[in-house]
């Protein structure tokens, strides 16, 4: 049987499940999009930005467990997917990005809108191909789609020039993908007994769990380990969901913004067990400083990530739900009283997410009534800045994937277009896009895309008039000299009405409740202009060059001589 290139991808994207892609057409893709209404099964999303299309294939992985498609077309289309790619490439979701090429006799003499997007993006995908034969197409997909998903997530970009779409081949259906790289999923015996040994000898034991457990899916097998040894669990910020916050061993998360408390138990403990995490400096700080008196073990699929940035005493390379599998067997009932006994205390002196007294909108406040509106049974989806902490901090996350944000490329924007996608994956889902004014704006054309496909989305925006993390960090790092972090911003309610979608602004404290409940109550999407205190900061605050446990707690705080002295060193490089 013969097929056309664009036949042949998209066929193979029926069997890989795919139902769902995100992109915008243009010149070299036409083939495809013109081959589309062959295919039914797959629903196209028709977004205002490429970088927004890869946003919103991640929101939608990371939604509903699947592989995220988008699509774009050469050139700049191309080039604006690298955002995107970049961020599903830090987070470890899985995506499959399909861009157009120029035709293969224009590749390499500069034609109209062409550029090596295999070439640009060879740092942040897991494999990318250029496929020069349409009879290449249908083993690429399956191997991409493989690649994307398996081990650690990731991206995985396919670069096909035009004419290959229009093509016409014999089809040959790929058979299994076999790869030179073995992947390692059960850890190595010896290493979880050496773990067990050490778990079972230790007085101050803490469990940090990351993403990995979420991609895992290892939550019953987290579970099992933290109250079998009675162990208390903190998380890293995309690590939330993956254990219980309502669980009375759980310790929040860590970290820049995280807990003092959970900060403190991680400089406190003896042994450290790191699940599916990789130590990045928002979690650790100071590398130097980090969990002094401890012993760690570290267990992650990716052996890449072990040792870079924290020495480990036992590595363990697996998969998490294969690895707690058998540690579980090995590790003896255990109870940790005193340990538990002392980790309250640092709760009680550092409550961390305590809401002072005040008559005007404080964005913490705001936070915490959305999550009693919602009961926690919501995706809450993000920006970055200090909307995204607040978030973080005042919202409680009981159920994997209940938060979808961007962590390590801390994209502004990020939010909106992976509401969009969290959304069309999980269409029965309550979804929240909380967002910053300045996050907000670098992508609020997506609102189209929202009333398009009729999608109700609840839109919360912290409005401070400010690039917000920035001008903290100006206000305590450089002498409150606050250059370029003033923002300007339109009349969002305005804004939405002009979209077509319902909306309200809030000023006061007592308009809160009643504006959240207007919001929930709409069948449609919903946009809420929060302005807020404008200066308002995030607390805790871990310094950059302090460790864990010299965090910041409150606004009056003098700052200590040692940082102080530290960041006019940074300041001034």
């Amino acid at each position: 049987m013969k097929m056309t290139g664009a036949q042949i991808l998209l066929d193979g994207l029926v069997k890989e499940g795919v139902d769902t892609v995100f992109g915008i057409l243009g010149g070299a893709v036409l083939p495809l999009y013109d081959t589309l209404p062959q295919f039914p099964q797959i629903h196209h999303v028709l977004v205002r930005h490429e970088q927004c299309a890869a946003h919103a294939a991640e929101g939608y992985a990371r939604a509903a467990g699947k592989v995220g498609v988008c699509f774009a077309t050469s050139g700049p289309g191309a080039t604006n997917l690298v955002t995107g790619i970049a961020n599903a490439y830090l987070d470890s979701s899985p995506m499959v990005a399909i861009t157009g090429q120029v035709a293969r006799r224009f590749i390499g003499k500069d034609a109209f809108q062409e550029v090596d997007i295999t070439g640009i993006t060879l740092p942040i995908t897991k494999h990318n191909y250029l496929v020069r034969d349409a009879s290449a197409l249908a083993k690429t997909v399956k191997e991409a789609f493989y690649i994307a998903r398996t081990g650690r997530p990731g991206p995985v970009l396919i670069d096909i020039p035009k004419d290959v779409f229009t093509e016409e081949v014999e089809f040959h259906a790929p058979g299994k993908v076999e790869l030179t790289n073995k992947l390692t999923v059960k850890g190595h015996p010896a290493q979880i007994q050496k773990a067990a040994a050490m778990i079972n000898e230790a007085h101050k034991p803490l469990i940090i769990a990351g993403r990995g457990v979420i991609i895992s899916e290892a939550f019953a097998e987290l579970k099992e380990f933290a109250e079998k040894g009675q162990i208390p669990v903190v998380t890293t910020l995309l690590g939330l969901g993956c254990f219980p916050e309502s669980h009375v061993l759980s310790y929040r998360w860590l970290g820049m913004h995280g807990m003092g408390y959970a900060n403190l138990a991680v400089n406190n403990a003896d042994v450290i067990i790191a699940i599916g995490m990789r130590f990045d400096d928002r979690a650790t700080s100071e590398v130097n400083t980090f969990a002094p008196n401890a012993r760690i073990i570290h267990i992650d699929i990716d052996p890449a990530e072990i040792g870079k940035n924290v020495a480990v005493d036992v590595p363990i390379v697996g998969d998490v739900k294969a690895v707690l599998a058998p540690l579980n067997k090995l590790i003896n009932p255990r109870q940790h009283g005193e340990w538990l006994q002392q980790l309250d205390t640092w709760r009680r002196e550092h409550p961390s997410t305590d809401i002072r007294e005040s008559s005007s909108v404080l964005p913490q406040y705001v936070i915490h009534q959305i999550f009693e509106a919602t009961k926690g049974d919501a995706i809450i989806c993000t920006g970055v800045g200090q909307h995204q902490m607040w978030t973080a901090q005042h919202y409680l996350y009981n159920s994997p994937n209940s938060l979808i944000s961007s962590g390590g490329l801390g994209t502004m924007g990020f939010g909106l277009p992976a509401s969009i996608g969290a959304k069309m994956g999980r269409p029965e889902a309550k979804v929240w896009c909380i967002d910053g004014d300045g996050s907000f704006q670098m992508t609020l054309h997506e609102l189209a895309t929202i009333v398009q496909e009729k999608l109700a989305i609840k839109i919360a925006i912290l409005n401070n008039g400010f690039l917000g993390l920035p001008r903290q960090w100006q206000e305590l790092l450089y002498q409150k000299r606050l250059v370029a972090s003033p923002l300007y911003g339109p009349d969002y309610v305005k804004i939405a009405d002009a979209y077509g979608i319902g909306g309200a602004r809030v000023t006061r404290k007592e308009e809160v409740i009643p504006a959240i409940d207007k919001a929930i109550v709409c069948d449609g999407p919903f946009l809420i202009d929060f302005v807020i205190e404008p200066e308002e900061n995030v607390y805790p605050f871990v310094p950059p060059g302090a460790s864990l446990e010299e965090f910041l707690e409150i606004p009056q705080m003098e700052l200590p001589k040692k940082e102080e002295a530290l960041w006019q060193r940074q300041s001034t490089r």
